[in-house]
């Protein structure tokens, strides 16, 4: 008599995908035991460590994308209160467990910036630079790049440090394909003008209404000018 097959319905059930989809796996192999046998006994083990690292990568993914959400949603939440009654300090306890209990998972490299974007509400603008300069060394992609950054000369510019915020800005609108240039360029203009540099601030802003003539920054860009004129 044949062996009732399994199907894959049943062999998903289950509170832990991971362990589950092992447990296919290793069945699979006893079910197919002469495939296995052999020459073929490197592959099948290859075969066995790779599926069992993939399913465990995914289910971290899923976990760790959880518990981001979950830090993410408590942010909203925290600055949906009035200034008085925000508490920011949950917040940050739910994206350290991300990075602390998930650092495998993808979402993991994405916590710190969050932590370093509560850091500056609280004004511990030194504190958000040493997390945002952390999450730059890593290399990130060009969009989180450029947007730790902005981030990095937002915190100089609040702590007074103009010459360093302009130090940060003028390399991100030196780059002609940045994904926030723009942004940068409307920065360094303003911190250009804290900074008593008024023609420089005019000039960055010419070149941005020559440049970026469809840019929903433009009439923005125009009044600024108009000020400097």
């Amino acid at each position: 008599m044949d062996k009732k097959k399994i199907s894959r319905k049943e062999l998903l059930k289950g509170p832990d995908e991971f362990m589950t989809l092992s447990e296919k796996v290793a069945l699979f192999v006893r079910e197919h035991n002469k495939m296995f046998k052999g020459g073929a006994t490197a592959l099948a083990a290859a075969l066995l460590i790779y599926l069992g690292v993939t399913s465990y990568m995914n289910y971290m993914d899923k976990k760790g994308q959880t518990a981001y959400n979950n830090a993410y949603h408590e942010v909203i939440n925290s600055f949906n209160q009035a200034p008085e009654k925000r508490d920011l300090k949950k917040s940050e306890e739910l994206f350290d467990e991300v990075i602390k209990d998930y650092r495998f998972s993808k979402v993991s490299r994405l916590a710190p910036p969050q932590i370093a974007y509560l850091q500056f509400q609280q004004k511990k603008y030194d504190d958000a630079i040493s997390l945002y300069n952390a999450f730059l060394k890593e290399d990130p992609s060009a969009e989180y790049r450029d947007l730790a950054r902005l981030a990095v000369a937002a915190c100089q510019e609040e702590k007074g440090d103009f010459a360093k915020a302009i130090e940060v800005l003028e390399g991100i609108t030196s780059a002609p394909s940045g994904v926030f240039r723009e942004e940068a360029m409307l920065s360094l203009a303003r911190v250009y003008r804290l900074a008593n540099q008024n023609e420089k601030a005019k000039q960055t802003l010419e070149k941005f209404v020559e440049t970026f003539q469809n840019s929903p920054f433009f009439p923005l860009a125009k009044a600024h000018l108009a000020e400097l004129s």
